[in-house]
């Protein structure tokens, strides 16, 4: 019964405006409210500061600073050997594994298209039909900064406006097509394992989508969807990220999804649904291309 309430206020409550208003409230230095608020933030979600640039929970002027820390050197190791892909962020696998045709598993009962995914954009979803998706919940406990998981060249952005459900595990398991109806920021890279789109997804109270290369590219929130297209390596505007470098970041939790090509990776065999992850860690490898060699001419 209470898991009927909570999915109902997720369509009955006022949304857009509460996200404006966390997203207010949380770039505000507000002294005593603001350090109360990190405070018991801290406390309810058992965030471990430890592993922070700054450890003490005082050091931060606004609950944003706070949430996007940064985390000590070394803290993340990443993965080292040129077939290893890595973890692009902190949180919990939601689901993974083969794209079924054109369709992504969300959860029991619940499929949604690629194309539907990447805002219609048929000929971009053509690419990963058969392919391998893995979805990655960032908790509010969670460092919320999203990195590469291997080398890759931007080719485009999209912004796509859209709902504001929460993605917590509840909701994806009752609201259809959640992922393909919430707001959310693709971008498509040109990787040593062919194109990987990683998208970051959108949710209740989630003030900001950021990327290093544009900043924050949902601050007006106008409801049209927006394409930028980048240029090729070594021309002026190419944007180029090696693996484990960062690439956007959340002000307030979310959800990450990245699909690859098909035939291309294998995940790593421990991931499974609910296995917490850890940005650098392995998150698949390349599936080696057998080439063979046409015979030599008599």
């Amino acid at each position: 019964m209470l898991d009927k309430i909570k999915i109902r206020l997720q369509y009955m409550l006022p949304k857009q405006c509460l996200t404006e208003f966390a997203g207010w409230f949380a770039s505000r230095n507000a002294g005593f409210m603001t350090q109360w608020a990190i405070k018991l933030f801290a406390k309810v979600y058992k965030v471990n500061m430890n592993e922070a640039q700054k450890s003490e929970l005082t050091a931060y002027a606004t609950f944003n600073d706070f949430f996007i820390r940064l985390l000590k050197e070394g803290a993340r190791p990443i993965v080292e050997k040129e077939h290893q892909l890595a973890q692009p962020a902190d949180g919990a696998v939601s689901q993974l594994g083969p794209i079924n045709d054109d369709l992504i598993f969300q959860a029991k009962g619940h499929n949604y298209t690629v194309e539907a995914l990447l805002a219609g954009q048929y000929q971009l979803a053509e690419h990963f039909r058969g392919g391998d998706f893995i979805t990655t919940y960032l908790s509010p406990s969670d460092y919320h900064r999203v990195h590469m998981p291997c080398d890759g060249l931007l080719k485009e952005m999209i912004y796509v406006p859209g709902d504001l459900f929460s993605v917590n595990p509840l909701t994806a398991q009752n609201v259809p097509n959640l992922f393909a109806r919430n707001e959310r920021l693709i971008c498509v890279f040109d990787t040593p394992v062919g194109l990987m789109v990683q998208i970051l997804v959108g949710a209740t109270i989630v003030g900001s989508i950021e990327t290093v290369w544009s900043g924050c590219v949902n601050s007006s929130r106008e409801g049209v969807i927006k394409r930028w297209v980048y240029p090729e390596l070594d021309s002026e505007g190419a944007v180029f990220l090696k693996k484990g470098e960062e690439m956007g970041l959340f002000k307030l939790g979310s959800t990450v999804i990245n699909l690859f090509e098909p035939n291309k990776v294998i995940f790593n065999s421990s991931l499974i649904p609910g296995y917490a992850t850890r940005m650098g860690e392995l998150l698949a490898e390349t599936v080696a291309n057998t080439v063979t060699e046409e015979p030599a001419d008599a």
